[in-house]
């Protein structure tokens, strides 16, 4: 099992971002995570500046996994990021 911090942005309404989320969760994993959707003002701008930095094009969902920047929902992806 990973030991690694991950970190997802997502938006409420993406079926890949809850897809994503179902997977982590399925797999045991401990993750953060931003519905980037349900933010406003100046922390939804600061949050969107945070995922470009990350994925420039800024979309969802983004996943941190340790080092690694996984962009989509990408099942072999995630689960060989996070050793599994």
């Amino acid at each position: 099992m990973s030991n690694l911090p991950v970190k997802i942005y997502t938006l409420s309404t993406c079926s890949h971002c809850k897809a994503t989320k179902q997977l982590l969760t399925e797999c045991v994993i401990k993750y953060d995570f931003v519905d980037v959707d349900l933010l406003s003002g100046e922390e939804r701008a600061a949050i969107v500046e945070e995922v470009k930095t990350f994925n420039p094009k800024c979309t969802f969902p983004t996943i941190i996994i340790g080092d690694k920047i996984i962009v989509g929902y990408k099942e072999e992806e995630i689960k060989e990021a996070l050793g599994l």
